[in-house]
């Protein structure tokens, strides 16, 4: 029995074993099938990477090149990197309808070579369209040369005009200029939108005509004023005079006795009559002379 029980203790322990390492066979193949299709997702998405920056790419090349082909297309200059500009309002970024705005340009030339100054131009657009212009200044001729590492200064002016006051409009200043093999350059010195403010200050139409109006109504109110005080004076009653018993005719003299009656009308002519003056009259002459 020892040795059919050895032998069967034997069976037992090699019949695990056998499944063990059976089972074991199935479990690796599947992790290798896992890995190679991690491989293959990964390779797979690497590829998308590629092809993405690779579209990314030409996207940004045909962009530059669409660019590029506007600005040869335009034919605009543009300014150059050896060239630097600046500006000042003189009287402050105030600029009053009809009234005259000045500024200076300042330009430096950083390179190796002259730069020759042609104009000074500026120019009102239109706020939402810059292409459309609203008024269009005097371009200024400079033909200035700037040597390398110097600097120069330009001066120039416009006024405005008046109907444009307290309207928003675009404000583009452009300095032409170009290099010692010819080369055309424009630099946009100013290039913003701005507010035309109206002149307050000086008399104006509106101004003039509203200072005849009140004038004139003022001469109205006098002239009614006397009008009136001129009715009201014709409207009052006249005053009552006595005038006595001077009129004869209102006078009943019929029971006065003729010679009383003769002696007063004698009064009044005396009294009516004028006086004669002291040279005229003659000499007295005395009572009881024969004269």
């Amino acid at each position: 029995m020892t040795p059919l029980r050895n032998l069967f203790l034997l069976v037992l322990l090699a019949f695990p074993i056998t499944l063990i390492g059976n089972s074991k066979g199935p479990l690796v193949a599947a992790q290798d099938a896992t890995e190679d299709e991690e491989a293959i997702d990964d390779s797979v998405v690497e590829e998308d990477d590629d092809e993405a920056e690779v579209e990314e790419d030409d996207t940004t090349d045909l962009t530059e090149e669409k660019e590029e082909e506007e600005d040869l297309s335009s034919g605009e200059p543009k300014a150059s990197p050896n060239a630097d500009t600046t500006i000042l309002f003189v009287k402050g970024e105030d600029f009053p309808a009809n009234d005259i705005v000045k500024f200076l340009v300042g330009f430096t030339n950083k390179g190796p070579e002259n730069f020759i100054v042609e104009s000074l131009d500026a120019s009102f657009r239109y706020p939402q369209d810059y292409q459309f212009y609203i008024q269009n200044f005097t371009a200024l001729p400079l033909n200035t040369v700037v040597p390398p590492q110097k600097q120069a200064t330009f001066e120039y002016s416009f006024i405005p005009a008046e109907p444009m006051g307290g309207r928003p409009f675009g404000l583009v200043i452009n300095l032409n200029y170009k290099d010692a093999n010819g080369n055309a350059f424009q630099d946009a010195v100013f290039n913003q939108t701005v507010t035309i403010i109206e002149k307050e200050d000086g008399l104006d139409g509106e101004t003039i005509f509203m200072y005849m109006f009140l004038g004139g109504l003022g001469l109205l109110v006098i002239v009614g004023l006397h009008q009136l005080l001129e009715s009201r004076k014709r409207k009052r009653p006249a005053q009552k005079v006595e005038m006595g018993t001077s009129n004869q005719n209102d006078v009943d003299m019929s029971w006065i006795p003729p010679e009383t009656l003769s002696q007063i009308m004698q009064s009044r002519r005396d009294k009516a009559s004028p006086r004669r003056s002291p040279r005229k009259r003659g000499p007295k002459r005395p009572a009881g002379s024969d004269e």
